[in-house]
């Protein structure tokens, strides 16, 4: 009977060896495929090594943190989420930065989203960006923050039409049109209410040159 017992446990012991091998040490349930998800400018060749992950490397033994962090070193990703898919996928799902402004920097331009990252340096500004002019162009500047909150929340029929953005305070964002009008904005508040006034009075005065929605409660044109 002890020697039974014994067998077993030493059979059982064997099982679990071998299955440990198996999951953390054999290429036979290593990394034989990287899906890449949610990427539409980044090609998924760059983000595939970028991850730094080697084929057939044990799929249980990936550090996921690891490989977000390495994705995550271009710029152009704003997020980054790796799973395990069994028995061999690795699964890494991104999302890019969106596009909303361009900044002068010297003789380029750099692209920036709307925490202010740089995503890119391109020689000229994209003719679908407006150009932001501030006085101090970098990320956490509350004039530059302000003026990219104030471009998500113009409505899309009259973001079409921004071309420059200028801020010289957080309180202080202008808008100059494709037709050379000029909207005051003022600060980031009440972006529906002012978004909404503008793409009236657009359609409605065209005959005006500068519309102030700053305040929108009271409303001034010239």
């Amino acid at each position: 009977m002890k020697a039974r017992t014994a067998f077993l446990v030493l059979l059982t012991a064997g099982v679990v060896g071998s299955a440990a091998w198996l999951v953390f040490f054999s290429p036979v349930l290593g990394v034989r495929s990287i899906e890449i998800v949610g990427n539409l400018t980044v090609p998924s060749e760059r983000i595939e090594q970028q991850a730094g992950v080697a084929d057939l490397h044990p799929l249980a033994t990936v550090n996921l943190a690891d490989v977000e962090t390495r994705v995550l070193g271009i710029r152009q990703l704003a997020s980054a989420k790796v799973d395990r898919v069994w028995p061999g996928t690795l699964k890494i799902e991104v999302v890019e930065r969106r596009p909303v402004a361009a900044v002068q920097a010297g003789d380029k331009v750099a692209i920036v989203d709307g925490q202010g990252v740089v995503i890119e340096l391109k020689p000229a500004a994209p003719p679908m960006l407006p150009l932001l002019k501030v006085d101090r162009p970098q990320q956490g500047d509350p004039a530059m923050m302000a003026a990219l909150k104030v471009i998500e929340a113009v409505p899309d029929e009259v973001a079409a039409k921004v071309r420059q953005v200028r801020a010289g305070t957080a309180e202080g964002v202008t808008l100059t049109l494709s037709d050379g009008r000029t909207v005051i904005w003022g600060g980031p508040d009440r972006p529906e209410e002012k978004g909404r006034i503008l793409s009236s009075l657009l359609k409605s005065e065209r005959s005006v040159t500068l519309y102030d929605v700053s305040s929108p409660d009271v409303v001034t044109l010239k």
